[in-house]
């Protein structure tokens, strides 16, 4: 199977659940935001969704494509290193990552964007046949 996603980062990102990281790590921007702005459905969501990390794991192996860009390192660099581009240099997109690293992740847009589609940015680029 396409194992794409980590179920130890998805609970990881579970702790801080409630401001939607797991849901972002998974594919779910939408719902990560609505987690985001209200501290997890008021941390009801945050809770239920302790049960259906297990689900949303297997849901992001069956929507993206593995390969040679690495998901999980994807996700850390854009997390941790983010306004500094590191993440899209690591995907070879070096001209948008050093303009991320003189403009403090294009401000904080560019991180945004990421966070809604860094999922389909890798599964994209795993897609690309190198000759």
């Amino acid at each position: 199977m396409n194992d794409t996603h980590s179920k130890f980062i998805g609970y990881l990102l579970w702790i801080f659940g409630f401001l939607g990281a797991h849901r972002f790590y998974y594919g779910k921007p939408v719902t990560g935001t609505l987690w985001f702005f209200t501290f997890g459905l008021l941390g009801i969501g945050w809770i239920i969704d302790l049960f259906l990390i297990p689900l949303m794991d297997k849901e992001a192996d069956l929507r993206f494509r593995s390969g040679q860009t690495n998901f999980t390192v994807a996700w850390l660099l854009l997390t941790f290193l983010g306004v500094f581009g590191v993440h899209r240099m690591y995907m070879g997109k070096w001209i948008t990552g050093v303009i991320y690293l003189f403009t403090g992740g294009f401000f904080l847009l560019g991180v945004l964007y990421d966070f809604w589609t860094l999922n389909d940015q890798v599964s994209i680029k795993n897609s690309q046949k190198f000759a």
